[in-house]
């Protein structure tokens, strides 16, 4: 592989094409619990100072009214990334009052189904929508597993680089369509090694006893209030998180564009009894949108999605049969408590390299049997990540002797892109490439060491770190005209969802029959 590797680099620098690698396009969405001084979840509506959670731009809410959701469009360049999301970060303090954000993926101090208000968007039949949908998610998994959080990773590359790439290749397919080709390749390489980002990035080995309150676990007890695994890396992507058995039945296809559109539509018209036990509307209220394994293409949790952007009510699906894949979304990041984002620029770099190489390496068609061996897989690492004797299902090798391996592809990589004009990416991954060789290195063990120096109470940690990350935000300096403009932009985002309320000409049960028939 690593021959192969060298082969395609030597076939990209013969082409001119080297430059256009680093035409990486980013983009993060964070998730946030917000809580009070005490840990435990906000009981509050989204601040109004923060705008609406519907139309505004930066800053959404996910499942509930709780779980803040921080966008950045997406930079050319990783430090005005880090830069937006951190300003971001300053206006949405600011305007907390006495709140704090959590800054751990596994939530804070939860007081049962009933301490978790679903999201509010208004009146407007899209707002309508999106409230429903998370109504129809509580009947079908609960509430708990939603107040999990993470961060989110866009990603797409220029289109100079897919025109060079298209000539290496020898291919005379349309442009969008050898995009889309090699988008899908990508993902299902991450299907393949995104166990790496697991065990490198995992930070999340424990958590709050309230967050496992009647529920069956395997996990063991971690002094007197917490459970953890002694081996784990993230949690959040355990079967404690998004998981049930209607998504373990769903086998999306990941060869094509048109066959993953098919799969998916397969699943959001499929009716499925369990759901319909449920009831689609009960007394006048909708408990969910249909009764269908999905109500929607977006319930399907996978760790990484193809994407396009969406018109206001337009499918996925629809977007990316109309128009191809624009950029994939990597969704297994765990928030790493002991940095003010949740990320920071060495990472950043390492998941362009990550991404690049699964887009460059070979990416043959994905079997079931081999979708359901890199699930197996990514249970492992998740579970048992930083067990020295830990054999993994792919590869049948253990994680450190395969993890090595891989990164020497990532080396050859990155020292390439240093040399036509990247800076630090040999750097990120000599940092990683420690973690193979010390699990002590881990964001995952350090959480676990923090928390022993908390008389082994995870929330405790937890508590501490939020409230030293709200100080740290607290005192930095935001400019006064930027934040004149945050302030604006909030305040508009209010205008345009009353401005959406008032132009609907349809009643919601036609405008989910029209949304539903695209």
């Amino acid at each position: 592989m690593t021959q192969t590797l060298t082969r395609t680099l030597g076939k990209i620098e013969q082409a001119g094409a080297a430059s256009s690698l680093l035409s990486i396009r980013r983009g993060l969405e964070k998730e946030s619990l917000r809580v009070n001084q005490g840990g435990i979840i906000s009981q509050r509506p989204h601040p109004s100072r923060l705008g609406s959670t519907l139309t505004h731009p930066y800053i959404t809410t996910d499942y509930s009214e709780a779980l803040i959701e921080l966008i950045t469009p997406p930079h050319l360049d990783a430090e005005t990334l880090l830069q937006d999301m951190t300003d971001i970060h300053q206006f949405t303090y600011r305007n907390l009052g006495d709140e704090l954000l959590w800054v751990n993926s596994m939530p804070c101090i939860l007081h049962g189904e009933d301490s978790i208000s679903i999201a509010n968007y208004g009146t407007s039949n899209v707002g309508r929508m999106k409230t429903i949908y998370r109504v129809g998610l509580a009947h079908r998994y609960g509430k708990m597993m939603q107040t999990i959080a993470g961060i989110h990773f866009n990603f797409s590359i220029g289109d100079d680089f897919w025109r060079n790439w298209r000539t290496i290749r020898g291919s005379t397919v349309p442009l969008r369509d050898f995009k889309s080709e090699g988008y899908f390749g990508l993902v299902r390489n991450v299907y393949r090694y995104g166990w790496l980002i697991s065990y490198l990035f995992g930070a999340s080995p424990a958590v709050c006893r309230t967050f496992l309150e009647d529920r069956d676990h395997h996990l063991e007890l971690l002094g007197e209030s917490s459970y953890y695994l002694p081996y784990a890396t993230s949690l959040r992507l355990s079967d404690l998180g998004y998981q049930s058995d209607a998504q373990a039945a769903i086998r999306v296809n990941l060869d094509s564009t048109q066959a993953y559109i098919e799969s998916l539509t397969r699943a959001t018209t499929e009716s499925y009894p369990p759901y319909e036990e449920i009831g689609l509307r009960v007394d006048g209220e909708y408990r969910q949108l249909n009764t269908n394994l999905l109500q929607i293409e977006n319930e399907y949790y996978a760790p990484i999605r193809p994407k396009r952007t969406i018109q206001t009510g337009e499918k996925p699906t629809h977007a990316l049969s109309k128009r191809g894949v624009e950029y994939v979304e990597l969704r297994s990041i765990d928030l790493n408590p002991f940095l003010p984002t949740g990320i920071d620029h060495p990472q950043i770099l390492f998941l362009d390299l990550f991404l690049l190489y699964c887009l460059l390496a070979d990416s043959p068609a994905m079997s079931d049997a081999e979708q359901q061996d890199c699930h197996t897989t990514l249970k492992q690492v998740v579970e048992r990540g930083r067990d020295p004797d830990l054999f993994l299902t792919i590869g049948n090798q253990k994680l450190t002797e395969l993890g090595s391996n891989i990164m020497s592809h990532f080396e050859i990589l990155g020292e390439f892109l240093d040399q036509h004009g990247g800076k630090g990416y040999s750097g990120a991954v000599r940092r990683q490439q420690e973690k193979f060789n010390d699990s002590s290195l881990t964001p995952s063990a350090q959480v676990l060491e923090a928390t022993r120096k908390y008389d082994d109470n995870f929330f405790n940690f937890a508590l501490a770190q939020a409230v030293k990350t709200g100080e740290y935000f607290e005192n930095m300096d935001l400019p006064a005209e930027q934040l004149r403009q945050m302030s604006q932009d909030a305040m508009d985002s209010i205008d345009r969802q009353r401005a959406m309320e008032q132009a609907d000409r349809i009643g919601f049960t036609e405008f989910l029959g029209r949304y539903s028939n695209q």
